[in-house]
C-alpha cells in the first residue's frame, strides 16, 4: 500500500476529477466570452473588463479558504472526521464575511472603471455585468467551503460532477439573458453576469444535495448540527489563509499589470500575448490539479503521523507533474501556430503568439514544479512561505526583469512582449527553486514539520 505505484495511482485518481472541474470552469469563461462577443466587440470587452475586477477580489477570499482543505485532510487521516463539521462552520463564517467584502468592492466598480478613463459605453455595460454577477458572490464563495470539505476527505468526484452542472446551466442561462428569450429582454454582455450568478447558485445547491445523499458526508454535512462562530478559530485559520490569499493576489495582479504595460505597444501585441497566456492557463490546470491532490495526500498522511509517506507523495507528484509538462511543452512547440490560429486569423497576431509559445513551453516546465511544491507545502500547513516566495519570485524577479527587457534598453534593445515572458520564466523558475528548498528543509527537519502541524 505504501509503494510508489499505489501513491501515483491515488494521486491521479484525486487529480483527474479536479482537472476536469477546472477545465469546465475555464470552458464557462470561454463560452461567456464567445457568446457575448457574438453580440458585439464592446459586449465581449465589457465581460473581460468586469472579470478583471471580479477575479482578484474573489480569489483573495478563496485563498483564505484554501487553508482549510489540508486541515480537513489532516483530520480525515487522523480519523477525526467528526471535527471537520464544526471547523467547516468557521470556514462558512469567513466565507460570508468575505462575500460582504467582495460585494462592497464590486459595488464601487463604476468609480474604479471611471478612474481608468474607459469609454463611457464600455463602463456602462461592464457595471451592468458586475451588478448581475454580484448576486452570485455568496454562492460561489460558500461553494468553495463545501468543495474544500469534499476534497479534504479525499473525495474529489463531486468537484467534477458539479463542474458539469455549472456548464449545463451556463449555456442556456447565457442564451436566455444575453439574447433575450423566455420573456427576458436581450441584455448582451450584461446578461452574462446574471447567467453566471445563476450558475454559482446551481453549483452550491448541487453540492449541498450531493452531501445530503452521499454517506461519505454523513458526519460533515452542514445540516447535521449548528455551530456558533468561534472567534479564536476564525482568527487562527485566517492567519493561515492570508498568505495564500496574498500569493494568489500577487499572481493575478502580475498578469493584469503586464497586460496594462503592453497596451501602449498596440492591439496586436496584446492579442498575441493574451493567446499565449490563455493557452498556458489551460495547460496550467494539469499541474494545478496535481498540486491540489498532493496537498490533500500530504495532509492525510501527516494526520496518520506518517511523514515518510507525505515525502513520498510529494516526490511522486513532482515527477508526474514535470513529466506531463515535458509532454505539453513539446506539444506546444510543435503545434504552436495551429493553436494560435484557433484564437485569431491575423497573420501578425498568429506570428507573435507562435513565437511567445516557444517561451510558454519553457514556462510550463517551471510552473509544473512550483505549483506542486506550493501545494505540498499547504499540506504541511506551511502557508507563510508562499507569501514571501511569491512576492520575491513574481514581482522582484519576474516583473522587474520583464519590465527591463520589455520596455527599456538597459540590457538589450526593448523586446516587447517577449521580454515579459522571459521575466515570467525567470520568476517561475525562482519560485520553483525556492519552494523546492523550503519543502526539502521541512521534510529534513521533523521538528519544523511538527511545529507547523501544531501551529
Amino acid at each position: 500500500m505504501e509503494h510508489s505505484g499505489f501513491q501515483a495511482k491515488r494521486l491521479i485518481q484525486l487529480a483527474l476529477p479536479v482537472l476536469i472541474a477546472q477545465v469546465t470552469q475555464t470552458m464557462m469563461g470561454f463560452i461567456d466570452t464567445v457568446m457575448a462577443g457574438s453580440v458585439s466587440a464592446l459586449d465581449m470587452a465589457a465581460v473581460a473588463i468586469g472579470m478583471s475586477l471580479w477575479l482578484p477580489a474573489v480569489l483573495f477570499v478563496q485563498g483564505l479558504l484554501l487553508a482549510f482543505t489540508p486541515v480537513f485532510a489532516h483530520l480525515h487521516g487522523a480519523n477525526n472526521t467528526k471535527k471537520i463539521q464544526p471547523l467547516a462552520f468557521q470556514a462558512m463564517y469567513i466565507a460570508l464575511v468575505g462575500s460582504v467584502g467582495v460585494i462592497l468592492f464590486l459595488n464601487a466598480s463604476e468609480y474604479v472603471f471611471n478612474q481608468m478613463q474607459l469609454d463611457p459605453q464600455l463602463v456602462a455595460v461592464s457595471v451592468q455585468y458586475i451588478n448581475g454577477l454580484i448576486w452570485g458572490v455568496p454562492a460561489f464563495i460558500l461553494y468553495q467551503v463545501y468543495r474544500g470539505c469534499s476534497e479534504g476527505i479525499s473525495h474529489t468526484l463531486p468537484t467534477m460532477v458539479i463542474g458539469f452542472v455549472g456548464l449545463a446551466v451556463n449555456i442556456p442561462a447565457n442564451y436566455i439573458f444575453i439574447y433575450g428569450h423566455l420573456g427576458m429582454p436581450a441584455m448582451g454582455g450584461a446578461g452574462c453576469g446574471i447567467a453566471t450568478a445563476l450558475v454559482f447558485w446551481a453549483m452550491l445547491i448541487a453540492m449541498l444535495i450531493y452531501m445530503l445523499l452521499d454517506n461519505r458526508f454523513k458526519e460533515i454535512t452542514p445540516f447535521k448540527a449548528f455551530h456558533k462562530p468561534n472567534i479564536n478559530t476564525i482568527i487562527e485559520m485566517s492567519k493561515h489563509g492570508f498568505p495564500i490569499a496574498m500569493a494568489l493576489f500577487f499572481e493575478v495582479s502580475l498578469f493584469a499589470v503586464i497586460a496594462l504595460l503592453l497596451a501602449p505597444l498596440g492591439a496586436n501585441i496584446v492579442a498575441g500575448h493574451q493567446i499565449a497566456l490563455n493557452f498556458s492557463s489551460i495547460v496550467f490546470m494539469i499541474p494545478l490539479s496535481i498540486g491540489i491532490a498532493a496537498s490533500i495526500r500530504v495532509g492525510y498522511y501527516l494526520g496518520q503521523d506518517k511523514a515518510h509517506l507525505s515525502a513520498l507523495v510529494t516526490k511522486i507528484a513532482l515527477i508526474i507533474s514535470f513529466s506531463l509538462a515535458m509532454i505539453t511543452a513539446i506539444t506546444t512547440i510543435i503545434f504552436r501556430h495551429h493553436i494560435a490560429l484557433l484564437y485569431n486569423k491575423n497573420p501578425e497576431v498568429v506570428s507573435l503568439a507562435g513565437s511567445l509559445m516557444l517561451l510558454a513551453a519553457l514556462y510550463q516546465l517551471s510552473d509544473s514544479i512550483q505549483v506542486v511544491a506550493a501545494g505540498a507545502l499547504r499540506g504541511y500547513k506551511d502557508t507563510k512561505s508562499a507569501l514571501y516566495i511569491t512576492l520575491i519570485s513574481y514581482w522582484l524577479i519576474g516583473m522587474l526583469l520583464g519590465f527591463i527587457l520589455a520596455r527599456t534598453d538597459l540590457i538589450v534593445p526593448a523586446m516587447g512582449a517577449h521580454g515579459f515572458w522571459i521575466g515570467l520564466i525567470a520568476g517561475l523558475t525562482a519560485a520553483a527553486v525556492l519552494f523546492g528548498f523550503r519543502l526539502r528543509y521541512i521534510q529534513n527537519n521533523p521538528l519544523m514539520a511538527k511545529m507547523l502541524e501544531h501551529d
